[in-house]
């Protein structure tokens, strides 16, 4: 089944109405995993060839055992020793299991996002395919969305992390700490892949660069309930990491993607506006220094103003701050030009009641009936 098919079941479900897709063979239609999925497992994988198996092996044990309707998609990365063949001979055809090969090694963001697009259950878990996160906090998971009021995103806590501390635990914490004071959505572990997400939040979510550890917070800003629990974090036994320190540098541009997206890409004006306000601002306050210079009141002499090189300091910040208004008139009218032109709406609606009984539930409003 190709991506828009799969989509367009994960709608019908969401909303509880499974419906015909043109194009497709009814015995796909009708398979129980596409029609009755519940749960979609996401595994991003880059080589990981010691891992795949027993990852498998305990991950449909604790599947198995929930009896819930599942499937597992597992993402190639562009992996370069024997993952792939290890994993289609450890699956064997497993009937809930969908393996996405890419072409090369497009990062962890890019797996996950490919992962969602084909994944049609009702709630997605992506996890790490190194055997560190452990499957048997998926049900947990799942029952902590549940719990009243009812949440859409749930974040994984590795409060006991196993990882060095110089290298790996110091600067998750300080970079968690940033993200939760720049974003407004304070979680302990924003870089812990196990996390579980209502599919309905996802829908209008795009992951670009490194920006999938972003996710509650972007979830949030569409109007998510997000919360988080603790989670178990083993040791990595096999195979090395690809994570270090040369990523903090993108996390943090991503982080200002991030802002700029949450705050104000509906009103990209009010952004460019302020940092308008802020140059017009110093630019009065320079040419008021230099105008006391002028008469003396600062300084032992007059300074003539063609002589003051605050005068041109002035002028530049004035010039910035016009520059930046027009900036701003543009952002806006592009931000207009995106949501009229998709028929985007500014606002997202988690449920629509109509005498006392739900008539749509995390649909667009513009959908509504």
């Amino acid at each position: 089944m190709d991506v828009s098919g799969r989509r367009a079941y994960a709608a019908g479900m969401t909303t509880g109405r499974i419906r015909a897709i043109p194009g497709i063979a009814a015995a796909d239609a009708d398979s129980d995993v596409e029609a009755r999925c519940e749960l979609s497992v996401i595994i991003p994988l880059h080589n990981e060839e010691d891992n795949v198996e027993p990852l498998w092996a305990e991950l449909r044990e604790v599947l198995d055992a929930a009896g819930c309707d599942y499937e597992v998609i597992f993402v190639d990365d562009g992996s370069t020793d024997r993952t792939l063949q290890r994993l289609r001979a450890a699956v064997g055809g497993h009937p809930r299991v969908t393996i996405i090969e890419l072409r090369r090694n497009f990062g962890q963001t890019a797996a996950m996002a490919a992962g969602f697009d084909h994944a049609v259950g009702r709630v997605a878990v992506p996890m790490d395919g190194d055997m560190q996160n452990d499957p048997r906090d998926i049900p947990a998971l799942l029952a902590r969305l549940d719990e009243p009021p009812g949440y859409d995103v749930v974040s994984g806590w590795r409060r006991d992390r196993k990882d060095r501390a110089l290298s790996r635990r110091l600067p998750s914490r300080l970079a968690n700490w940033i993200i939760g004071y720049a974003t407004g959505v304070r979680i302990h572990d924003y870089g812990c892949t196990l996390k579980a997400y209502r599919r309905e939040v996802l829908r209008d979510v795009h992951l670009y660069s490194e920006m999938h550890r972003f996710l509650p917070a972007l979830a949030r800003w569409e109007g998510a309930r997000v919360t988080e629990m603790v989670v178990h974090h083993r040791p990595r036994t096999r195979g090395q990491s690809k994570y270090g320190l040369k990523r903090t540098f993108s996390v943090l541009l991503d982080l200002v993607t991030v802002k700029f997206l949450g705050g104000y890409v509906t009103k990209p004006l009010y952004f460019f506006g302020k940092l308008a306000v802020w140059a017009f601002g110093l630019a009065a306050a320079v040419l008021a220094v230099a105008i006391l210079q002028r008469f003396a009141i600062i300084g032992d002499e007059p300074l003539h103003l063609n002589r003051n090189v605050l005068v041109l300091l002035a002028s530049l910040l004035a010039i910035m701050g016009a520059q930046m208004l027009a900036v701003g008139v543009v952002a806006d009218l592009i931000a207009r030009t995106y949501f009229e032109s998709q028929r985007r709406p500014t606002y997202r609606v988690r449920r629509i009641e109509r005498c006392g009984r739900t008539v749509r539930s995390g649909e667009p409003a513009r959908e509504a009936v």
